[in-house]
């Protein structure tokens, strides 16, 4: 709720008297900052701090292979396939309709990621109607989604490597990972040696938030003398910050979208029709299929409880694709504003459209029966 109702009010603002002030406050060079590449508030939110959004997924993945839900082949099976398809199936849709010129081409990562706070809200208002295997599907999804769309940042975004700064990173990676085997666990040395990462990272021409994954990766989860684990603190501490400020203020600075003489020729222009429909209908086409044929096939079974009808609406929700896809539009379009803006349009509009169909699928769903819960 408190996304939907951010992303409401960055659009209000956008379509307002207000709207020059909103992008100044966000575009301007600010007159003073301590990293010259975070010359903008706006740079300062998409490199600095989605760089901890991304630490907190790299300590959620990390948990989930080691000790989670993707632990083994067999629980690992069904979300890694469905996770793959969700992902192709969009960029297929999207090359389908954009076509492979440049520059739309470099659009196709766009309606490919999932936004796991987004889909999971919308389930936890459905309540019990949700059986708890498809919560836990669509989690994994979502986890597996997010290592994806790191992957893709950090191999089809990148535009130029600066070797020094990169060898930099790798020492300084190399030093967490030492320190990570050792049973002396120290806070502060981690979050010290993470900064100097993401420093390097960012001068190196690589998306600084890729370092966020690969220092996650380092923290280590065995319990420590205190009978604790450091990531798990790790993660709990930070995630009240990633869901109530961090993704709202980010969601905040890339929503703002202006709809003035936007019709519907607008919505059916080649971008924004192109990542609409990768999101509303790759995302179902791919992830239901793909689950389809896992159970048919003998691959492996569909999430238990769960009709085809709870399927298909997971499915849908899948089609959520704000944080991720707005985090990917500009660098997938870095010095063309207006494509950025219409890429704004196609993932507001298909987010929006699967969040409508999934809630009515998922609600008209027969509900679960005791004995089967």
């Amino acid at each position: 709720m408190l996304l939907i109702l951010v992303a409401i009010a960055a659009i209000l603002i956008a379509n307002s008297p207000l709207a020059h002030g909103y992008h100044d406050l966000f575009h301007d060079t600010l007159s003073w900052t301590p990293i010259a590449k975070l010359k903008s508030l706006h740079l300062w939110i998409n490199d600095g701090l989605m760089a901890i959004f991304f630490f907190v997924v790299g300590l959620e993945i990390k948990r989930e292979i080691l000790d989670g839900e993707l632990s083994s082949p067999a629980k690992r099976r069904l979300p890694v396939l469905a996770a793959i398809a969700g992902m192709a199936a969009p960029a297929l849709i999207f090359i389908a309709i954009a076509g492979t010129s440049q520059p739309l081409q470099r659009g196709w990562a766009i309606p490919a990621a999932t936004d796991i706070a987004f889909a999971m809200g919308v389930i936890g208002l459905l309540g019990k109607r949700v059986p708890g295997s498809l919560r836990l599907f669509l989690l994994t999804v979502a986890i597996v989604d997010d290592l994806g769309a790191v992957a893709i940042i950090a191999l089809f975004y990148t535009a130029s490597i600066k070797i020094g700064w990169l060898v930099a990173g790798l020492v300084v990676l190399a030093l967490m990972i030492g320190i990570g085997r050792r049973k002396a666990q120290s806070y502060l040395i981690t979050i010290l040696l993470a900064v100097a990462l993401w420093y390097c990272v960012l001068n190196s021409g690589i998306h600084a938030t890729v370092a966020g994954v690969a220092a996650a990766l380092t923290v280590p989860i065995r319990l420590g003398r205190d009978g604790d684990s450091m990531l798990l603190r790790m993660e709990h501490a930070l995630a009240p910050w990633n869901l109530y400020l961090i993704v709202p203020l980010f969601g905040f600075a890339n929503s703002g979208v202006s709809l003035s003489g936007l019709g519907m020729s607008g919505l059916v222009d080649t971008l924004p029709l192109a990542i609409g429909a990768g999101l509303f209908l790759g995302k179902q086409l791919g992830i239901f299929i793909s689950v389809l044929a896992a159970e048919k096939l003998g691959f492996a079974p569909r999430p238990e409880n769960a009709s085809w009808t709870h399927v298909w609406g997971v499915s849908v929700l899948c089609g959520i694709g704000f944080t991720m896809s707005l985090f990917i539009g500009p660098l997938a379009f870095p010095n063309q504003p207006d494509l950025y803006e219409q890429a704004k349009i196609g993932v507001l509009s298909g987010s929006l459209a699967s969040v409508l169909l999934g809630f009515v699928i998922l609600r008209l769903a027969a509900p679960i029966k005791r004995d089967e819960a």
